[in-house]
């Protein structure tokens, strides 16, 4: 069968292993919710349960696998809210953005909350974060999941998120964004956004980041983050951002394998400044396929 993804066929690193990849199921990821639980307890009561976890990374002992589990949903430490369900690559974004305590922060587009409740975590539960979210069905999970998770310095916004007010600045921004959503494709699976909604994608995004942009105070840090491989929605906005603005990209931590931003696409070039932003593919990393880039205004 012809991959849906052959036209990426020559930037995705190890082609035929990525495809491959594709064949398998999702991994189950959670992540330990530090406001209510510390990871060792937490392990040794789902032990006792006969579910085992296995760490991830020794550089956040809160994120794990799950490998023997298939939906943890019905368990009484998700409902407690000591555990959140999200994918490694998502969870890695607001590692990337890493806001300190008592900052200010937006989430630009927060439904349904794991991402905002993990900036409160780092955050610790001190200063100020603005969940924002652009449709309003969305806002009921959203609630939910931050009351459950203890998020207590979190307040819940509906605006256009290219459209969001303009009169405050903030320290952290994590812009992550409505995509194509191709990296959570897995076969036989296929799911995703109808050709003619992609293609006006590009033109909100960018609309989003420059907005973004705008938000930063002079020392500002903002994450542009996708779930999708596709460049005109994550390299080819940066760039747009680049031309725009007087923006900078920053080297980011990625804590786990994974490939450098592109520097061409089809017939475009792309600042060289986008190379040091971070690519995902589930052959490296065996989760979401997801795209980063961490900016600032440029000294």
């Amino acid at each position: 069968m012809e991959s849906v993804f052959d036209r990426y066929r020559e930037i995705i690193p190890d082609y035929k292993g990525f495809v491959e990849s594709l064949h398998r199921p999702m991994p189950l990821h959670l992540r330990v919710n530090l406001l209510k639980i510390s990871p060792a307890p937490l392990v040794e009561r789902l032990k006792a349960k006969g579910i085992s976890l296995i760490g991830v990374t020794e550089k956040d002992p809160s994120l794990l696998h799950a490998p023997h589990l298939e939906s943890g949903g019905n368990l009484p430490e998700h409902a407690l809210g000591y555990i959140h369900f999200q994918g490694l690559t998502s969870s890695i974004a607001s590692l990337v953005l890493s806001p300190k305590p008592g900052c200010f922060a937006l989430d630009m587009c927060a439904s349904p909350g794991g991402k905002t409740a993990q900036l409160a975590q780092l955050m610790e539960n001190t200063g100020l974060i603005v969940a924002n979210e652009p449709v309003w069905k969305r806002n009921i999970p959203l609630s939910y999941n931050l009351t459950k998770l203890g998020v207590l310095n979190t307040v819940v916004t509906g605006y256009q998120a290219q459209e969001f007010p303009s009169k405050q600045r903030f320290d952290f921004i994590l812009a992550d964004v409505p995509c194509s959503s191709e990296g959570r494709f897995r076969f036989p699976e296929k799911r995703g956004w109808d050709r003619k909604t992609k293609g006006k994608l590009p033109a909100l995004q960018k609309r989003i980041i420059l907005r973004g942009f705008d938000l930063l105070k002079e020392k500002g840090v903002m994450v542009y983050s996708t779930c999708t491989y596709n460049p005109e929605e994550n390299e080819g906005v940066v760039d747009f951002l680049l031309k725009e603005r007087d923006a900078e990209v920053l080297t980011a931590d990625p804590l786990f394998q994974s490939s450098p931003g592109l520097l061409c696409w089809e017939k475009e070039v792309y600042d060289k400044r986008l190379q040091r932003a971070v690519r995902f593919y589930p052959n490296q990393l065996d989760s979401v396929g997801f795209f980063m880039a961490r900016i600032a205004r440029r000294a």
